[in-house]
């Protein structure tokens, strides 16, 4: 049986398959200072797969105006420059690793609560006046340190999952147990390398820990998502256990539970948009 470090890990993310030069190309140029609107349009429409996934994100009921955003140009005005490169952030990279196949781990369930967590996140974010497409961006991309472990390392993920079932602990719990380290310290790696905006990165990285961040973090945020989520059952399943809520997380948000649950029902009639951002 052989062990892994954290170190190995990080390594072994420049092994992983390249963003596609297109992708890469689009990515740098939203990193500039100014960009221009028209040519952001252009890079975006040279990747077909995420024009539509930006298309589907925009026609969302989030936003209430369905079927009406026809154009990468139209995303652009109904959402923003700011938002659009966020969004495009998120898009490139799960369209991305979508297409890593993991013999014995069911990816479709990771994705479901991927995006779960970035419905909730994005309404949560609209009710405490933070960005949503940060905060959608970020749900969707929170756990990909999980992803990256079941695919380059399957021998190490399911020495986790064994753990996971025989103690009915939280994932997080057998991961620093069986390996040492977590998730949260390989998507924080991954982010790093792939240049995410520092919030998303910080997100990433500490929405299990949101007390150790600053108040406002956007870590805070996403915590509240993710258990959201599983409280929503995305993925569902017998054996999924709802996170511990984190009390500073909950009061530094100020939300009470009357306005927690009506948000919880607005997710819940959203659920069809998580089935489209997966497309």
């Amino acid at each position: 049986m052989s062990e892994i470090t954290l170190q190995t890990v990080v390594a072994d993310l420049d092994r992983l398959p390249a963003l596609s030069a297109v992708v890469q190309d689009l990515l740098d140029y939203l990193q500039q200072p100014e960009v221009d609107v028209g040519q952001v349009a252009q890079r975006i429409a040279r990747d077909p797969t995420l024009a539509a996934r930006l298309l589907r994100v925009a026609n969302s009921s989030f936003y209430g105006l369905q079927g009406q955003v026809a154009t990468i140009a139209d995303a652009l005005v109904v959402l923003g420059l700011r938002s659009v490169r966020t969004l495009v952030t998120g898009a490139a990279v799960a369209s991305h690793l979508q297409s890593l196949a993991v013999a014995g781990y069911d990816g479709r369930a990771f994705w479901s609560h991927s995006a779960g967590t970035a419905l909730c996140a994005r309404t949560l974010a609209r009710q405490v006046g933070a960005s949503p497409e940060n905060a959608f961006t970020a749900g969707l991309l929170h756990d990909i340190g999980r992803l990256i472990l079941a695919a380059r390392f399957p021998e190490a993920y399911r020495r986790v999952e064994a753990h996971r079932a025989q103690r009915d602990c939280y994932p997080l719990e057998a991961e620093r147990e069986v390996l040492g380290f977590d998730h949260t310290q390989i998507g924080a790696a991954l982010a790093a390398r792939w240049k995410f905006p520092a919030e998303i990165t910080a997100a990433i990285s500490w929405h299990h820990s949101p007390a150790d961040q600053p108040d406002g973090s956007l870590a805070e945020l996403i915590h509240v998502a993710d258990v959201m989520a599983h409280a929503l059952d995305f993925p569902g399943g017998e054996d999924d256990l709802v996170p511990q809520l984190s009390s500073v997380a909950w009061n530094r948000l100020g939300l009470g539970w009357i306005e927690f649950r009506r948000l919880l029902g607005e997710v819940d009639a959203q659920r069809g948009d998580a089935d489209r951002v997966l497309e």
